[in-house]
This record gives C-alpha cells, structure tokens and sequence, in this order.
C-alpha cells in the first residue's frame, strides 16, 4: 500500500534535489556544470509559474460563485445591505 505523504512529497522534494545540484553546480563547475545549473535552477521555476498561473483562474471561478473576485471585494460584500435577509 503507498503512503499519503510519500506520494504528497515526491514532486516538491524532487524539484528541491534538482535546485541544490544546480546551486552546487554554479559554485564549483564551469563549462558544462554552468549549463546544468542553468537547467536545473530553471526547471523549477518553470514549474512553479506554469502552476501558479493556471491556478488563479480555477480558484476564481469554484470559490467565487457571488461575483466578488478580489478578496476586498469579497471582504466588503459582507458589509452590504443583503436583499434576501430580512431588515
């Protein structure tokens, strides 16, 4: 049986190997290390910003069903007048 927690940290404690060996890379290689750093100091950020700009996109539409789509928004909504609550 897999574990839960094997399976939550296998991407983010991949990406973070592959960050440590091309900081290490950058400070102690030339040539060819300077390419791999390149790439693996790359990759992770190509992840991480492929992910986060698909994600506000869906967040907005499932935890925004009233309109609001700025959390000050959402805040000050609170505030006003509801026409379906009795005064």
């Amino acid at each position: 049986m897999r574990s839960p927690g094997r399976s939550l940290w296998r991407w983010p404690i991949a990406l973070g190997l592959l960050s440590a060996s091309g900081l290490l890379s950058a400070l102690v290689s030339d040539g060819w290390g300077d390419a791999w750093s390149w790439l693996a100091l790359g990759v992770p950020v190509l992840v991480m910003a492929w992910f986060g700009l698909r994600r506000p996109a869906r967040c907005a539409e499932a935890s925004d069903p009233g309109g609001a789509s700025t959390p000050a928004a959402a805040g000050s909504a609170a505030f006003l007048p509801d026409s379906r609550t009795p005064s």
